[in-house]
């Protein structure tokens, strides 16, 4: 299940774009605060008591390491993480910088997967939209069928890598309280910015609300 879920959800992302054109939906925003709540909780619920449990003071550095990593990596990948896309789509040229943050990001959330089935569901979840919002930038670019394609299969493949390399090999198992905590500083620094976006005009979104609460609930109970 931790390699089939993540690769379902890049494909039903593509699906969405392809046939729903979601990119300005208001159903699609709120699918993207819940999964930005959903994957906070989880985060805040599980991930982060785990990994200070038999660790020190120490730990916390690796937390505000993957923050900053996470930071280094939207300024190349321009915030598509977290909902946003702001590449040239006349470009024929190959997003290879795009794919490189991408790829790195997806990577990193395949680490922890094993450990926790609810993990593996608010990451498949934040990928549903992150893989539409793509999809619909390369169905817009000039760079053809094929390279559009690859790109979104390799996005695709990066998570189920990570999930892959974790239970492979036993030096990253070694050191997984320590990458566990690089993870949750980029899943705290993702969902968080989604999560606290300024609405447009300020305005109180009565449904982003109830959708974030939502995600905090499920994410408790399950």
């Amino acid at each position: 299940m931790i390699f089939i879920l993540p690769l379902l959800a890049v494909l039903l992302g593509y699906l969405i774009a392809k046939f729903l054109k979601p990119s300005s939906s208001t159903s699609f925003k709120l699918l993207l605060s819940f999964s930005g709540a959903y994957l906070l909780s989880v985060t805040v619920f599980e991930l982060l008591p785990e990994v200070y449990e038999n660790k020190g003071k120490e730990i916390g550095v690796f937390i505000l390491l993957g923050l900053l990593f996470q930071i280094i990596l939207e300024f190349i990948s321009k915030g598509l993480e977290h909902g946003h896309m702001h590449h040239d789509p006349n470009s024929k040229q190959f997003p290879i910088m795009l794919l490189f943050s991408l790829g790195i990001h997806s990577l990193l959330e395949g680490f922890p997967l094993s450990e926790s089935s609810h993990l593996l569901y608010g990451v498949a979840i934040h990928k549903i939209p992150v893989a539409a919002i793509l999809s619909i930038f390369l169905f817009n670019s000039k760079l053809g069928k094929f390279k559009a394609a690859l790109f979104l299969l390799l996005f695709a493949l990066m998570t189920p890598i990570g999930s892959f390399l974790k239970i492979q090999f036993d030096f990253i198992q070694n050191y997984g309280a320590y990458i566990n905590a690089v993870v949750i500083g980029v899943f705290l620094h993702i969902s968080t910015t989604i999560l606290f976006e300024a609405s447009k005009d300020h305005k109180f979104n009565a449904s982003k609300l109830c959708v974030i609460i939502l995600g905090i609930l499920l994410a408790y109970f399950m």
